[in-house]
C-alpha cells in the first residue's frame, strides 16, 4: 500500500499521508515520497495548488518512534532524521511558489503539527488537535518548530505550548491564529479542495511571489524587504496575468488567470 496517496483534479494536486492504522506517522518511505511529490509539483505547470491531508483519524502524529529506536544497543543519531526526512519536506513547502493548503482531519502531533504549520492555509476539522508534543520524549521542537511558532502567536505562547506540551482544541488553534477556519469533519476536505480550486485561477506566479516575500521578511529589516518589494513587483508586472487583470478591470469582466 502506497504511504502517499496522489490524485489530481482541476489544477490542484491532492496529497494524503497514508498510514492510517499509526496516525500517519512518518518513516524515511513516506518523508521521501512526500518530498518527491512536491518536487514533481514544483515542475508541473498544469498544478497551480496543493491539499495536504491525512488518511483516517489523524493528519500526522510526527516521527514514526520504531524507526528511531535503539538497534542493537546503538542510539540513533536524531539529527539524521531531521535533516534527511523532515527539513527537505518542510524547506519544499515554503519554497514551492503555489498556494499549500493543509486540511487537518485529525490529531496532528509534534512534527505533524510543524508539517500542518509550514503550510500557507490551514482548515482544521472540528475534531482535530495540535499538540507539540516534544518536550514530552525529551527533544526540541523541529521541523521549523522553533521559527514559524513563536511568529505565529509569539515568543510565551510558544514557549508555553512547547515545554508543556498541552493538547490544544481547533477552536483554540483558530483564535491563536494558527488555523484559518474550523470545519465539521465532513465538510473539511470539501471546503480544502473548494479554495485551492479557487486559488488554482488565480494568478500563479503573483501568490508565488507573495510566498517569496513572506518567506524573506521572517529574516530581513524593512529597508531590505522594500527593495523586495521592488523587485517582486517589476517581475510581476510582466507577466501575461497582470496584463490580463488589468484588461478585465478596465473591461469590466473576471480576469482568466493562466498562471503565467
Amino acid at each position: 500500500m502506497p504511504q502517499l496517496l496522489i490524485t489530481h483534479d482541476s489544477g490542484v494536486a491532492l496529497l494524503t499521508l497514508n498510514r492510517p492504522d499509526v496516525l500517519n506517522s512518518f518513516t524515511r518511505e513516506l518523508s521521501q515520497a512526500l518530498h518527491d511529490a512536491l518536487r514533481a509539483i514544483a515542475a508541473d505547470d498544469s498544478v497551480r495548488a496543493v491539499v495536504l491531508t491525512g488518511a483516517g483519524r489523524g493528519f500526522c502524529a510526527g516521527q514514526d518512534l520504531a524507526e528511531a529506536m535503539p538497534k542493537d544497543g546503538v542510539i540513533p543519531d536524531l539529527g539524521d532524521f531531521v535533516r534527511d526526512s523532515w527539513n527537505p519536506v518542510i524547506s519544499a513547502i515554503r519554497h514551492l511558489e503555489k498556494p499549500v493548503i493543509c486540511a487537518v482531519n485529525g490529531v496532528a502531533a509534534g512534527a505533524g503539527a510543524n508539517l500542518a504549520l509550514a503550510c500557507d492555509i490551514l482548515f482544521a476539522s472540528t475534531s482535530a488537535t495540535f499538540v507539540q508534543s516534544f518536550a514530552k520524549i525529551g527533544v526540541i521542537p523541529d521541523s521549523g518548530g522553533t521559527f514559524i511558532l513563536p511568529r505565529l502567536v509569539g515568543l510565551h505562547r510558544a514557549t508555553a505550548m512547547t515545554m508543556l506540551a498541552e493538547k490544544m482544541t481547533a477552536d483554540q488553534a483558530k483564535d491563536w491564529g494558527l488555523v484559518h477556519q474550523v470545519v465539521a469533519p465532513d465538510q473539511l476536505l470539501e471546503v480544502a479542495l473548494k479554495t485551492a480550486k479557487h486559488l488554482a485561477t488565480q494568478p500563479t506566479r503573483a501568490l508565488g511571489m507573495i510566498k517569496r516575500a513572506f518567506n524573506q521578511s521572517m529574516g530581513v529589516d524593512l529597508d531590505e524587504q522594500l527593495k523586495l518589494e521592488e523587485e517582486l513587483q517589476r517581475e510581476a508586472g510582466r507577466t501575461d496575468d497582470y496584463a490580463e487583470g488589468v484588461h478585465a478591470f478596465l473591461e469590466k469582466r473576471t480576469p482568466v488567470f493562466r498562471g503565467r
